[in-house]
């Protein structure tokens, strides 16, 4: 019985996908800077869920257990380090569809960090506020946190599969 050279490995799988994490924290780095797209309260979180996912993905791909307990545990992880990101990107795009009608974000992430406590600020900024309704930049017609949301689905099922699918 031959091998299929387009099955990849459980390590290749999930090292392609914390690859494409850091290359979407990379982007969105890059936009701010080159392009000064200052990103709102609800795009830093999407980058922290991305980090978080690239994380897993990068320790499912170092340790590649052998067993398909593990790599259905990695699997799992990694769903639902996704599932946040989904969470969060889905608010934005959300807002951005149906923006607040508060014309501001208010004040400063580092502001609210020394301010408030961590509950809290969670809360406050996953309410969102007018800016993250703001679309400053959009790619076959979809703005950031929707190109974000269908990263995070896509990232999500790939490591489903890589953790489930059958190994010969």
């Amino acid at each position: 019985m031959q091998s299929n050279p387009f099955r990849w490995s459980f390590r290749a799988q999930f090292l392609a996908g914390a690859a494409i994490c850091a290359a979407l924290i990379g982007f969105a780095i890059f936009s701010q800077l080159q392009w000064g797209l200052e990103p709102c309260p609800l795009c830093i979180f999407q980058r922290i869920a991305f980090a978080g996912l690239g994380a897993v993905l990068l320790l499912g791909a170092l340790h590649a257990p052998r067993g398909r307990a593990g790599r259905g545990a990695y699997g799992v992880l990694g769903f639902v380090a996704a599932a946040v990101g989904i969470g969060i990107a889905g608010r934005h795009t959300w807002m951005q569809l149906f923006p607040p009608e508060i014309p501001a974000c208010g004040p400063p992430l580092d502001f609210l960090r020394e301010t408030m406590s961590t509950t809290s600020l969670i809360r406050k900024v996953l309410t969102g506020t007018g800016d993250c309704g703001n679309v400053d930049w959009t790619f076959l017609g979809l703005s950031m946190p929707a190109w974000s949301l269908v990263w995070f689905v896509l990232l999500g099922a790939w490591a489903l599969y890589a953790g489930f699918r059958r190994r010969a």
